[in-house]
């Protein structure tokens, strides 16, 4: 049978974090590594690209195809720890004041697994849904990529399997990428990236 839930959805890069932490791991590599930059041209071929088709997958894999599993290994930990400090700092109390009032609290977002399961494993987050990338290569989405309406089908996916009916009361994000998940919501709360204030 199943069960009504009532939930609660948040987006991470620019809504709980700043600056995007896809990005931000990108760069990190580049300053420990010299792999990165024997992709430049790729990677610049993957910018004009980006301005043809902004929702492809290939130039979206192939800018990060210099990421190699050994990276994500020796590099993720202290990007983590880096990272960590540009949360916003109403983030941590505001996931878990909607938990108190008995919510369920989803984060779902388009940055990849290896990074946002550990980015947020200190927050009280019910379910975290992202991009799950390839174990060996994770420049490559293995299950496409987590964003715009796929997260509106994600949070159903979850919810099918875990035998929900969600009402999403409210929805936290920076992007109108989100607009799909943020429609879906009672109250919409937008939030300016760059300062983590609500707009």
């Amino acid at each position: 049978m199943l069960k009504p839930v009532d939930v609660v959805l948040f987006d991470f890069d620019g809504t709980l974090s700043w600056p995007d932490s896809n990005f931000a791991f990108g760069r990190y590599c580049f300053r420990r590594s010299l792999r990165p930059w024997l992709f430049l041209p790729l990677i610049g071929v993957c910018y004009v690209a980006r301005f043809f088709n902004s929702g492809g997958m290939w130039w979206r894999q192939n800018m990060r195809r210099f990421i190699t599993a050994d990276m994500v290994k020796k590099f993720v930990p202290d990007f983590v720890r880096e990272h960590r400090r540009n949360r916003f700092g109403w983030a941590a109390d505001q996931v878990a004041n909607e938990r108190a009032r008995g919510n369920m609290v989803l984060l779902i977002t388009a940055s990849p697994d290896y990074l946002i399961s550990k980015l947020v494993r200190d927050l009280p987050f019910d379910a975290v849904i992202c991009s799950k990338m390839n174990e060996k290569n994770p420049w490559k989405y293995d299950a496409g990529l987590c964003y715009g309406k796929a997260k509106v089908i994600a949070m159903d996916e979850w919810a099918v399997a875990h035998k929900y009916i969600p009402h999403v009361v409210r929805a936290y994000s920076d992007s109108k990428s989100d607009l799909p998940m943020m429609n879906i919501a009672d109250e919409q709360v937008w939030i300016d990236s760059k300062t983590g204030m609500r707009r």
